[in-house]
């Protein structure tokens, strides 16, 4: 295994363990209704109870994690002329690093959902904590985090742009 698959997937293990930690704690410590949007004053307005977080959050993890998983092992079934990618017959050729590429694109990717999932849930379980007086504005972080974090996955696949394929393994 090549050391940056070995990473993407570490990342992608690593992220649904903090995933399932992060809920079930959220879980644990939130009240039965819990403030999940705000004014711009940062009072809230919305309630939803925690039943109904802990199943939104479930089916997210559900999908993100079993989809993506399935299509990831999929990869090397699918011809590479149906591939949306430019330069597809001399991807064709080098298939093992076409699979590698996409597939830790897809651990990629599945990580970094779980990881604003579990993220997210942390700093909601704060502002509605009767322990910290944090508010909204205090995890404006989140969203800029959220945003690099996508920014990073969707940049990756920026390799397959090149007029020639790699001849080195990744």
């Amino acid at each position: 295994m090549k050391i940056t698959t070995f990473g993407f997937k570490v990342w992608r293990w690593m992220s649904i363990v903090f995933l399932v930690g992060s809920l079930l704690w959220t879980y644990s410590v939130f009240p039965e209704m819990v403030a999940v949007d705000f004014s711009n004053t940062g009072v809230a307005e919305l309630y939803i109870g925690k039943e109904s977080i802990f199943y939104i959050v479930m089916g997210i993890f559900l999908v993100n994690n079993v989809l993506i998983s399935r299509l990831t092992k999929q990869i090397p079934f699918i011809d590479a002329a149906y591939l949306p990618i430019p330069n597809r017959k001399a991807w064709a050729q080098n298939r093992p690093v076409l699979n590698e590429l996409v597939a830790n694109w897809l651990n990629a990717l599945m990580g970094a959902i779980n990881t604003i999932t579990g993220v997210s849930l942390m700093a909601v379980a704060t502002i509605n904590s009767e322990q910290y007086k944090l508010d909204v504005f205090d995890f404006s972080w989140v969203f800029y985090l959220s945003v690099a974090l996508m920014l990073l996955v969707f940049l990756l696949p920026l390799r397959m742009l090149k007029a020639t394929v790699p001849d080195e393994t990744i």
